[in-house]
């Protein structure tokens, strides 16, 4: 029986992904910050939770040991916490914007990094991370959010470079809008007081992708595709999924730049009038 390791399992994709795996045999060593809270996910097959924060170095090396002595080893590593700072780039501050980093990136690589020896001596494993197809095309509002996936999915691709030796395969799972807590509970809307003149525009641009995903699919769509790239043993890199997430993908790479911004803004910015 394979074993998966989870981050940011607490809800979202992460818990969908918990359930779906534990449903088709997997063992799966769900983390989260305060485990203590989960109700729903303790209760399932094969399943065990355990303490971790990305930003903690050391409770992701306790959280990897217990879960490799509990299961008797790990397949699969999938990063899978992070949130979106979401607002005008001139309203954040330097805490907000390291906060970003911190979980979104250097969690991402502080996690990878602490599994590496281990992979290496069974000279095996996957390591799959949600990058979000806002790793590869822009949204406005985002700019923080959309700097960290991007970096992220740099990271993976030059990483699956040097890890084929070693037979360690390097994924990106990269959702278009899906229909989560995502807009809620993991996204951080930057607001400072008195700082009112993208007011007009966040507001248009919010309610216009809003409305986006709330007809977006639910998160099982993505655990689906993170159990495909998991069971998969080839070493295909990126993994695109729900809604219009691959189609937009698909025209990024064939229309001209001044096309596709054209697109974007015609979605996102219909209703907005500038001033003049």
């Amino acid at each position: 029986m394979k074993t998966i390791f989870i981050t940011g399992t607490s809800s979202g994709i992460g818990k969908e992904t918990v359930k779906h795996f534990s449903a088709n045999g997997w063992n799966v060593a769900a983390t989260m910050r305060t485990p203590e809270k989960e109700t729903e996910l303790q209760k399932l097959k094969n399943v065990r939770l355990y303490t971790l924060d990305v930003n903690d170095e050391a409770s992701i090396k306790s959280a990897l040991d217990n879960a490799i002595k509990d299961f008797g080893g790990i397949d699969v590593l999938y990063n899978n916490a992070g949130y979106a700072a979401v607002g005008p780039f001139e309203a954040s501050d330097d805490v907000e914007i390291k906060r970003q980093f911190e979980t979104n990136v250097f969690g991402v690589m502080r996690v990878t990094r602490a599994i590496l020896p281990y992979f290496r001596s069974k000279n095996d494993g996957t390591i799959i991370t949600t990058t979000s197809m806002g790793g590869l095309i822009t949204f406005p509002l985002y700019s923080l959010y959309h700097s960290t996936k991007w970096a992220v999915e740099g990271f993976m691709e030059s990483l699956q470079f040097e890890l084929r030796q070693f037979n360690i395969k390097v994924k990106c799972i990269e959702p278009g809008a899906i229909k989560t807590d995502f807009y809620d509970r993991s996204m951080n809307r930057i607001d400072k007081p008195a700082f009112n003149m993208y007011d007009n525009y966040s507001a248009v641009c919010h309610g216009n992708m809003d409305k986006v995903a709330l007809n977006a699919p639910g998160p099982l769509v993505v655990a689906k595709k993170v159990f495909k790239a998991a069971s998969s043993n080839n070493f295909r890199l990126r993994y695109a999924v729900g809604g219009q997430g691959p189609l937009l993908l698909f025209i990024r790479r064939m229309v001209p730049n001044s096309w596709f911004f054209g697109m974007v803004r015609m979605v996102t910015e219909k209703g907005f009038k500038k001033k003049i």
